[in-house]
This record gives C-alpha cells, sequence and structure tokens, in this order.
C-alpha cells in the first residue's frame, strides 16, 4: 500500500470537505474546488481529517494520487498556491490589466496572454510575474504556458524562468582557426 495515501488529510478551520455520489467538494474561503473519483476509491471525512481508502487491489495505483489531490485541494482553498516567473533580457518586461497579461518579448509585437479562469497575475519591477489561484494544477499549467513564449535561452540566458531556476550557460562555437 501507499505510504503517502495511509496519511490522513488534515482540514484546517474554514474549509468544508463534502463526499457525494462519485465526487468531492471543498470549499474554503479562497474558494470552492471540486473534483471526481473513481467509484473504487472512497474518502470519509470525521472531525478535522479526510481518510482515502481503496475498495480493490486492482486500483491500488490511485490510492496516493488522489490522498495527494485531496491535500492539495484543501491547502487550495485555504491558503492559495504562488508561482514566481523572472523575465530576463534587454527590453524584455510583462504588464498585468484585466484578464490579460501583457509581454514584451523581444518579438516585433507585443504578446498578450489570456489568463484562464481562477488565476490572476502580479507584476512586480516589469520582470517578476506572480502566477496565483486556488488550483494547483492550473496554477502550474498556466505557468508553464507563459514560460512557453519565451523558453531561457542556454548560450544568453535570456528568456522566462522560473524563480530559483538554475541555467547553465553553454560555450558558443569556436571561431575558426
Amino acid at each position: 500500500m501507499s505510504r503517502i495515501g495511509k496519511l490522513p488529510v488534515l482540514i484546517p478551520a474554514g474549509v468544508t470537505v463534502k463526499v457525494e455520489a462519485g465526487s468531492v467538494t471543498v470549499s474554503g474561503k479562497k474558494g470552492k474546488l471540486s473534483r471526481l473519483i473513481p467509484p473504487h476509491v472512497s474518502v470519509e471525512v470525521s472531525g478535522n481529517r479526510a481518510v482515502v481508502s481503496v475498495d480493490d487491489s486492482d486500483v491500488r495505483n490511485l490510492y496516493g494520487m488522489y490522498r495527494t489531490l485531496l491535500s492539495n485541494m484543501v491547502k487550495g482553498v485555504a491558503e492559495g498556491f504562488t508561482k514566481t516567473l523572472e523575465i530576463v533580457g534587454v527590453g524584455y518586461k510583462a504588464e498585468s490589466k484585466k484578464g490579460v497579461l501583457q509581454l514584451a518579448l523581444g518579438y516585433s509585437h507585443p504578446v498578450v496572454f489570456p489568463l484562464p479562469d481562477g488565476i490572476t497575475t502580479e507584476v512586480e519591477a516589469n520582470t517578476v510575474v506572480k502566477v496565483t489561484g486556488i488550483d494547483k494544477e492550473l496554477v502550474g499549467e498556466t505557468a508553464a504556458r507563459i514560460r512557453l513564449l519565451r523558453k531561457p535561452d542556454v548560450y544568453k540566458l535570456k528568456g522566462i524562468r522560473y524563480r530559483g531556476e538554475r541555467l547553465i550557460k553553454k560555450v558558443g562555437k569556436a571561431s575558426g582557426k
């Protein structure tokens, strides 16, 4: 059995977990999240703990995953998730408008990135973008898509990167002898 799956999910004050037929709904001060669960996976809520269990040994691979998904839902509605991106390059900058992130990334035109529902961005000093939301999966996916607009170049170290991401600069081709 999964060691992660055995651990109960602690539910903080202000967060409610409802288990209905085939789905789990978690609501808190930041919002509400819902997820479908397979028939062989069950969630039991008692007091301030939720325990995930599996009925059939054929679906044991889902045990730890659904426990982690439930834990992320609880943390998301209580605290939220944030990914920080840094923009490095001369003339590269970002601007956050209502529902849209506008980026100048060295192209001949500004790049307009529409934000999905439930995701907000905050721009600090024109070069740091914070992507926040309650759904960890959606925050990570949005940050990855923004990063793909101008991936970090390993020769010049320019582009969009995650905060703390370490790039190793490659040496260019040697000129003719």
